[in-house]
Parts: structure tokens; sequence; C-alpha cells
């Protein structure tokens, strides 16, 4: 989870990293855009060899429903 977490960091410009925990909800984000949505994508392909889908990203709140996510798609 703390990589992931680390991972998704690495993707956001503006955000202070205290504020991205497993308990983030990150469409709350300032950042968060579509654009945003398509890198998070390719990041887990990248990472995890995974395939998160627009489903995957609608139906998660939380930073630790999209790890939930990946995890039950390895």
């Amino acid at each position: 989870m703390e990589k992931f977490v680390n991972c998704f960091f690495e993707l956001l410009d503006d955000t202070d990293k205290s504020l991205i925990t497993s308990d983030t909800v990150f469409k709350e984000l300032e950042e968060w855009t579509s654009i945003l949505a398509l890198s998070l994508i390719a990041m887990v392909d990248e990472v995890y060899d995974v395939t998160l889908d627009t489903d995957d990203i609608r139906d998660a709140n939380k930073l630790e429903d999209l790890y939930r996510a990946i995890q039950q798609k390895m």
C-alpha cells in the first residue's frame, strides 16, 4: 500500500505529501483531472502490470479502494 501511495504522489505536482495517505479521497484533490486519471491508469499498468478501467476509478473513493481494486486484479 505504501508503494502505491508513493507512486500516486509522484503523479502530483502541487499537493503536499502529508495529504496523501491510504485514506485520501483522491477525487477531492484540487489536482484531480481526467489527465491525472489517465496517468494513474498508466502508472498502475507499468508498476503492477494491471489494467485499471474507468469503472474501477469511478467506484473508488479513497486511494485504499484503488489499491484494493489493483490487488483483486493481480
